[in-house]
């Protein structure tokens, strides 16, 4: 069965694991995340490398390193961790991607741009500190 809306693995664990670390009040490592959103350390590890390049986290590494929040939950939306792995999200006219329509009225009637938007604005509406 098909899918409406699909958030990918990378997306899933930014949101996920940023909502874990946000609750926490000391340093999670990569193995911890990991284990509690049930995801690849690898994936988690590069994942959470963007996030620090991107100064949502700060990481220490070594024995007792981890990720710890480097901006306040309730100044990050939901909407700027899922763009900083999957990049802005695209408000298309056409799903089948056409320049021309061969029919006076879309078949989707604009579904495609409208679920877009109710999406971003979801994402936008949301911050970290909702979730604590």
């Amino acid at each position: 069965m098909s899918k409406i809306i699909t958030l990918s693995e990378a997306a899933s664990i930014a949101l996920h694991g940023m909502v874990l670390v946000a609750k926490t009040d000391h340093k999670l490592n990569v193995n911890q995340i990991a284990e509690v959103i049930d995801s690849s350390r690898h994936h988690v590890a590069k994942v959470f490398q963007r996030l620090a390049k991107e100064h949502f986290v700060a990481s220490n590494r070594g024995p007792s390193g981890g990720f710890v929040m480097k901006k306040d939950p309730k100044d990050i939306t939901l909407l700027e961790l899922y763009e900083v792995i999957e990049g802005p999200v695209e408000v298309q006219g056409c799903p089948g991607n056409k320049e021309r329509c061969p029919f006076d009225k879309c078949i989707m009637g604009d579904l495609a741009a409208a679920l877009a938007c109710e999406f971003r604005d979801f994402l936008a509406r949301q911050t970290l500190a909702d979730y604590i």
